[in-house]
């Protein structure tokens, strides 16, 4: 570990520690837990290339509503365990006094200024413990979020299909015709590795399992189709094709990557579902099943008997790791199973449309909102810092233990995700392991929305926003200096 990020945290532990000496003993062990974990995290080294076990490390020491860990399942769904009580990150320095409007501005306002930011600025600070703004800026404008929105399509799927939910993926048999589908259930991270990433459900499994229930009918060779009628609509993203996401398809493995990486930008197949069938076709055939020609597309009639199936890891998981990732495969999918769950065409219109639909129900302010996709490659998404602030504020309510995932997904500063080599810089390093937020870029366009605990020992939601920048990285160095300095802030 760098001597410098380390000699930091080492820096932030002492701080939140003291608190422990005085009343604020509960949110203490919080914010501790969090940096002590970013501390085991970085020495630890990576899991694999996507830095599972630094995400795991610092998950383990947040508060953690929910059951213990979950992995890819073949079959039908195990019950799930009750969850837990509400976690401390809840409400924590709730007999705290919370920060000042006027001395959160002093220390904000000539930080917002900075012409780094770019033309259009916009900020919001939300105490989580009484949901009330503390701090706000042209709070209630919408802006572009970049990928800001994953926290919107985290909380409307999570709300709409529920943390336990998983996206199964399915063979089904049309027995007098002897044709075998693919079905396609919308998991993205459904794996054809040898080594599997992350728990994904495993074609493999798919396979071994098809290939015993047609062996156990006698059947040695099919015409093996595909079925990815689940979802409608162009699966082209508006931009046009882009390393960043693959073509959004029912069908599909391993992101339709082509190469080993699990996150980032990579090339992609030109047709994910036929890539994904023909891959089933090969594991078919190690299996002793043949196949007759190619796979082509079809759709599953309603005689059609399923054989077997394999499903994703549970909803929760796959927030968490859209969020610390920024994946925007896993949010395109997630905004269609939004869609799915509020029986609405699943296309980028019906999940826009479903998502809106779900914040709505959650009393949250949407004006000038527009969901033009999931994952805020889209420009002409509008979003409010009003609105990512009461995403996260919902997040940290005790009575919704259910989205507590879009908490612990969010990356930690300088440790893990979208934020792992940002706050290296001494004049924002305060931050590091005490900030955790989502990352926003486009050209021009720069946000961070996440949580932090102030020098109080209260627990904040922030949002800033900016449009027009000149330089990516110093309006990203402007706004983590914004959040660090929340972070330092007793501000009272």
């Amino acid at each position: 570990m760098p001597e410098l990020k380390a000699s930091q945290l080492l820096t932030n532990v002492a701080k939140t520690a003291a608190l422990t000496k005085t009343k604020h003993v509960t949110v203490a062990a919080t914010a501790v837990g969090l940096v002590l974990a970013a501390v085991v995290a970085a020495s630890a080294g990576p899991w694999d290339a996507s830095g599972q076990r630094k995400a795991e490390a610092i998950r383990a020491a947040s508060p953690e509503p929910r059951g213990g860990a979950h992995h890819g399942r073949r079959g039908p769904s195990a019950p799930e365990a009750a969850p837990s009580a509400p976690a401390v990150l809840a409400a924590p320095g709730a007999s705290v006094p919370g920060p000042t409007k006027s001395a959160l501005a002093d220390v904000l306002d000539p930080l917002l200024k900075d012409a780094a930011l770019g033309k259009d600025r916009s900020a919001a600070v939300v105490d989580a413990v009484t949901g009330k703004r503390l701090y706000g800026r042209s709070a209630g404008d919408p802006h572009t979020p970049a990928s800001t929105i994953k926290l919107a399509t985290a909380v409307a799927a999570l709300t709409a299909a529920g943390p336990d939910h998983r996206i199964a993926t399915r063979t089904a048999l049309e027995k007098d015709s002897r044709e075998l589908l693919l079905v396609g259930g919308g998991d993205p991270t459904l794996t054809a590795r040898t080594k599997n990433p992350y728990g994904a459900a495993d074609l493999r499994d798919l396979a071994d399992d098809t290939a015993a229930a047609l062996k156990k009918d006698h059947l040695t060779e099919v015409t093996l189709t595909y079925d990815t009628s689940l979802y409608a609509g162009p699966a082209l993203h508006p931009i046009g094709p882009n390393e960043n996401l693959a073509q959004v398809s029912a069908l599909m493995t391993d992101e339709a990557r082509l190469d080993d990486s699990a996150s980032g930008p990579a090339a992609r197949a030109a047709d994910p579902a036929a890539a994904a069938a023909h891959t089933f076709a090969e594991l078919l055939h190690e299996r002793g099943i043949r196949t007759k020609g190619d796979p082509g597309p079809s759709k599953a009639s309603g005689q059609a008997e399923d054989l077997a199936k394999v499903e994703s890891p549970p909803l929760s998981d796959l927030v968490e790791r859209m969020l610390t990732h920024s994946d925007n495969d896993i949010a395109e999918a997630l905004a269609r199973q939004t869609a799915i769950a509020a029986h609405t065409r699943a296309d980028f219109d019906g999940a826009g449309a479903a998502v809106k639909k779900q914040l709505k129900k959650l009393g949250l302010p949407l004006t000038g909102t527009r969901f033009a996709d999931g994952s805020g490659l889209d420009r002409t998404d509008k979003v409010s810092a009003d609105l990512l602030t009461g995403l996260l504020a919902k997040a940290a309510d005790p009575d919704r233990p259910q989205l507590r995932p879009v908490l612990t997904g969010l990356p930690v500063a300088g440790f893990t995700g979208t934020l792992s080599s940002r706050y290296a810089d001494p004049a924002d390093a305060s931050g590091t392991g005490l900030v955790r937020a989502k990352t926003g870029t486009l050209t021009g366009v720069n946000t961070l929305a996440g949580t932090v605990v102030d020098a109080d020992g209260r627990l904040l939601v922030f949002a800033f926003m900016t449009d027009g920048a000149p330089a990516p990285q110093a309006a990203q160095a402007g706004l983590d200096r914004l959040a660090s300095s929340v972070a330092n802030c007793g501000c009272r």
